[in-house]
């Protein structure tokens, strides 16, 4: 037999064996990106917020830094963190080297800026769209931005949908913290790296039918939220 085919029906049959280990790994995974995503997303949206009513000096400067860490390299954000919570780094006599802690530090840290410059510039195209018939209802930058948050609310919950893509599928940073240590910081994308190395495709397969079905349900989730938006428009139209 095909030895792709093999390694999918060894692999299917490790899903609906409900293989431990292999559920142990995508338990860890779901709950260490899921955490990230909500931190991540709560922070980044108070950033985006304050970002898009505030007028400061240096604000142009703060928006092209936070634009450039769009593309951090998670490996660059993995090796800054292992400096800060090794036992010789500041941070280190909190022991939150190679543990899920640390993992979920690396991820928030990757998905924080993605929130906040996204974000940022959906609230402040809508205050410029609405918030001169908001401050003539006698609203504040502030109350503007919260009304303005809660009508681009499904524009905002998919870029949480976003991140937590982001964060699930990161493997460099998470490997670099996490330490890959079985039945501790393994997580998918850890995993299909070392088990494709080790020659265990069974698993590895496993693991990214996983992958990619969390994925698909996040971009069905986005274009659920994308058509409740849409009908909800034509619906005040």
């Amino acid at each position: 037999m095909n030895p792709f085919l093999e390694s999918l029906l060894a692999a299917g049959a490790l899903l609906v064996s409900q293989d431990a280990r292999l559920w142990q790994i995508v338990g860890l995974s779901l709950a260490v990106s899921a955490t990230a995503c909500v931190l991540g997303s709560v922070l980044g949206l108070l950033a985006g917020a304050f970002l898009a009513v505030a007028r400061f000096p240096g604000r142009r400067a703060v928006l092209v830094l936070l634009n450039t860490c769009l593309a951090l390299p998670p490996v660059v954000v993995g090796l800054v963190i292992y400096l800060l919570l090794s036992r010789a780094g500041p941070l280190g006599s909190f022991g939150l080297l190679f543990t899920p802690g640390a993992m979920v530090i690396a991820q928030t840290v990757l998905v924080l800026p993605i929130v906040a410059a996204l974000s940022r510039q959906t609230l402040e195209d809508a205050l410029r769209d609405h918030g001169e018939q908001l401050r003539s209802l006698g609203a504040g930058r502030l109350l503007s931005a919260l009304v303005v948050a809660w009508d681009e609310r499904m524009a905002l919950l998919t870029l949480a949908l976003a991140a937590f893509g982001r964060a699930v599928s990161e493997v460099g940073a998470v490997m670099i913290v996490g330490g890959n240590i079985d039945g501790v910081t393994r997580v998918m994308t850890t995993a299909i790296a070392l088990e494709t190395s080790k020659g265990d495709l069974p698993l590895a397969l496993a693991l990214g039918l996983v992958l990619l079905g969390v994925v698909l349900l996040l971009n069905a989730g986005v274009a659920l939220l994308r058509g409740r938006g849409e009908r909800s428009d034509r619906v005040m139209a």
